[in-house]
């Protein structure tokens, strides 16, 4: 399978729009929006992603839009996330597509946050040379609860 990134077009947006919408993704994301179905608060996101520093991309499994990555914050504390659609999960796109991001975006260090429960997803940070720098608990909007959550770090 051929995975690539590449800038986010307009036609994308739709496809991340069902993507996020998935019950079982939204779960295993955890920390997720408020209402993942509040379609104006998910284009404003996206208009403000698109003009920010941020570096967004999506991402292709043979040149169908099967998710999204970026890099985005402020210098020393930026972070990267990623969305991969579940009917690709455990093929090693997300690996693949965050390998090709960070080469991308030389910048380090870079921050991830994930569910502490999220095994594939952890898996693909320690893949790419994250490193588990802390634990913390909050508010996972998807799971209606306070959820366990590890911080990862990747260094120069």
């Amino acid at each position: 399978m051929q995975v690539a990134i590449r800038p986010v077009h307009d036609s994308d947006l739709p496809v991340f729009y069902r993507q996020m919408n998935d019950p079982e993704s939204l779960r295993m994301a955890a920390f997720t929006p408020r209402d993942p179905a509040d379609r104006d608060a998910f284009d404003a996101h996206w208009k403000r992603v698109r003009a920010s520093s941020a570096v967004p991309r999506t991402i292709l499994a043979d040149g169908d839009v099967v998710g999204s990555a970026a890099v985005y914050g402020e210098p020393g504390e930026r972070e990267v996330t990623y969305w991969i659609d579940r009917a690709y999960w455990g093929r090693g796109i997300a690996t693949a597509a965050l390998r090709d991001l960070l080469a991308e975006v030389p910048e380090r260090p870079l921050h991830a946050r994930a569910a502490a429960d999220n095994a594939g997803s952890l898996r693909v940070l320690e893949k790419c040379g994250f490193r588990v720098t802390a634990n913390a608990r909050g508010y996972a909007h998807a799971r209606g609860e306070d959820t366990d959550e590890v911080v990862l770090t990747l260094k120069g």
